[in-house]
């Protein structure tokens, strides 16, 4: 029987073709055997359409948004998440100062730099990390100096004098498919968008903006109601794999069957995908693995200044128990030196 989206995109594999093709090679039946059976039937459900493609897999997400051939689909993206007109000049190289284990924490991390000069790093993390603010604060930091860096270089090389003004706004976009405590004590906002600003109101151009997007929250948020605008298609898009919703999405907005028509193509290369899917097993595992890394780590310290606190508390108790008690004798002792005085007044009134 064919599935909704088989209908829909007829060179989508059936179930049975699927399992024929993994079971004609001996490495595609060991690897598939090697994972957990959730891992299969997640495999088999997006490959016969089941379910839709997880459009944030990093194979998948770099083929669609690939600038040298889909340059278009990246700028319209960026546009909308940035509420203004982007054209990619070029694809910048990763090669930041951030530290290499941070990359570890990534899935894909695109950097392109504007006709006009400005530079936006597309994030996705898959798992929210811990401090997201502090990231987000040294991710824009890198940028900006990976700007001063190249402008300085550039102007050194044509012989003219680095001004500041030559600086263009640098843009960190973290897309979050599962988004952290922080984010979910706004259930009903998922695009957060930061700047450097004054609460004098003083005006000054800054160059670092920021926009998170929780996706778990977004797609939260839309569960009952139907895509109202271009962004959020997109974010439908990167989010979902609900075949009915994806039929809503293509009937709205057709211009993503080409996606989607490009994914289940990779699909149809049983032995490639397979591939890309272990990849991303094993890039899943070594994420979740440095996320409980970091939740223990939390733990632990949180653990310890609580621990540090209560001491401190004990401390503070103590010494005002001594204090007390210091203070109720010093009162004793004065009380009883009165009534020393008057038992003498007393003899004395009596002789």
């Amino acid at each position: 029987m064919d599935t909704l989206l088989k209908t829909y995109f007829p060179i989508i594999r059936t179930r049975e073709e699927v399992l024929n093709l993994i079971g004609e090679k001996e490495k595609l039946t060991n690897l598939f055997e090697s994972w957990s059976e959730e891992q299969q039937e997640e495999f088999l459900d997006f490959c016969t359409g089941v379910k839709g493609v997880k459009i944030l897999y990093d194979s998948f997400f770099k083929e669609i948004f690939n600038p040298e051939y889909h340059a278009e689909r990246l700028e319209e993206l960026l546009s909308l998440l940035l509420e203004t007109k982007i054209r990619i000049k070029q694809i910048l190289p990763n090669d930041s100062v951030r530290l290499a284990d941070e990359y570890t924490l990534l899935i894909t991390d695109i950097v392109i730099e504007t006709e006009d000069g400005r530079i936006a790093n597309l994030e996705i993390q898959k798992i929210g990390y811990a401090f997201p603010g502090q990231r987000t604060a040294c991710y824009s930091a890198d940028l900006l100096l990976r700007q001063y860096k190249r402008v300085k270089d550039r102007k050194r090389s044509e012989n003219k004098k680095f001004n500041y003004r030559d600086l263009k706004k640098v843009y960190t976009i973290v897309l979050f498919e599962k988004s952290t405590r922080e984010f979910h004590e706004i259930p009903d906002k998922y695009l957060h968008y930061g700047e450097h600003i004054y609460d004098t109101g003083l005006k000054l151009e800054t160059l670092q903006k920021s926009v998170l997007v929780a996706l778990d929250i977004f797609r939260k948020n839309i569960e009952n109601r139907s895509i109202e605008n271009k962004l959020e298609a997109w974010l439908f898009l990167l989010s979902s794999d609900e075949p009915e919703r994806i039929m809503e999405l293509l009937e709205k907005y057709p211009e993503f069957r080409e996606i989607y028509e490009e994914v289940y193509q990779m699909c149809r290369n049983v032995e490639g995908i397979m591939s890309l899917f272990s990849k991303e097993l094993e890039e899943m595992d070594r994420n979740t693995v440095s996320y409980m890394i970091e939740e223990l780590e939390a733990e632990v310290k949180a653990a310890e200044e609580r621990a540090e606190q209560e001491k401190q508390e004990r401390k503070a108790a103590e010494e005002r128990a001594k204090k007390e008690m210091e203070e109720r004798e010093r009162q004793i002792a004065e009380l009883q030196e009165k009534i020393k005085r008057l038992e003498s007044r007393k003899d004395e009134q009596q002789a």
